[in-house]
């Protein structure tokens, strides 16, 4: 009973945990945290991972861009405003979706001449009321939960530019797995916009941190930048900084 309620407050204070970590901490083995697990998870009081636990569910469902905006407003702020303040006159950067990627928009400082390609539709509508800011459009297919084009005709035109910086969007970042969303399509345009960006830097709040999407964009290692909030966990900050990873919190 006292190893579970130690489980337990580790878990309220980084929201997933992981095997080995506990092992460590406890003095146990593997097989005796597993089962200690197993029966947590039996109670409701968490959800078993892939080598560990978390205190939400790890598997995301896609919702709608109108309900995720109502979600952590004052730390996607943030996030887009340290994100603005990386940004430079005479870029050409790609700013990909999201409700984080659309303060992001309104986060450039007025009259920054930029050039920028996005796949969403709230960013471009965003910055085509900047005189300063040329915007390239996207096509495709458009994602009704997202506002947001997939499919070959974007890919395709991303396979002909360069840009120096890419903002991306996730839904999930497992520090095992990786990033990822909860559309395939998406995750393959995502991966199209890497292979035209120099910098690849993520945007995403502390929430993310420990969940899982449908469809891989790519692991940790393909990153150079993660801008996120003071929720993270300890533990995880250190793992991305010890990975090479430039992290921003704020």
């Amino acid at each position: 009973m006292k190893r579970h309620q130690l489980i337990l407050q580790r878990l309220q204070a980084q929201k997933h945990v992981e095997v080995p970590d506990l092992c460590e901490a406890l003095n146990v083995s593997a097989v005796t945290i597993r089962k200690d697990l197993r029966l947590l998870e039996e109670k409701g009081l968490l959800f078993r991972t892939h080598g560990g636990a978390a205190l939400e569910n790890p598997y995301i469902k896609d919702r709608p861009v109108n309900e995720k905006e109502l979600l952590n407003v004052d730390e996607k702020l943030g996030i887009a405003n340290a994100a603005a303040r990386l940004i430079s006159a005479q870029e050409a950067i790609i700013i990909a979706s999201g409700t984080t990627l659309v303060a992001l928009a309104r986060a450039i400082p007025p009259n920054l001449a930029l050039t920028v390609i996005t796949s969403a539709l709230n960013v471009g509508l965003e910055l085509v009321q900047r005189p300063e800011i040329e915007v390239m459009q996207l096509g495709g297919y458009l994602r009704h939960s997202s506002s947001s084009v997939t499919g070959p005709h974007a890919e395709q035109v991303l396979a002909d530019v360069s840009c120096s910086k890419l903002f991306l969007g996730v839904d999930g970042i497992d520090l095992d797995f990786g990033l990822t969303t909860t559309n395939i399509n998406e995750a393959r345009l995502n991966q199209a916009m890497m292979r035209a960006a120099q910098e690849i830097i993520v945007l995403a709040d502390s929430s993310k941190f420990g969940k899982r999407g449908f469809g891989r964009i790519c692991g940790l290692d393909q990153i150079h930048r993660i801008i996120t909030d003071t929720g993270i966990a300890e533990p995880d900050a250190k793992r991305l900084e010890e990975q090479g990873i430039a992290l921003t919190i704020v």
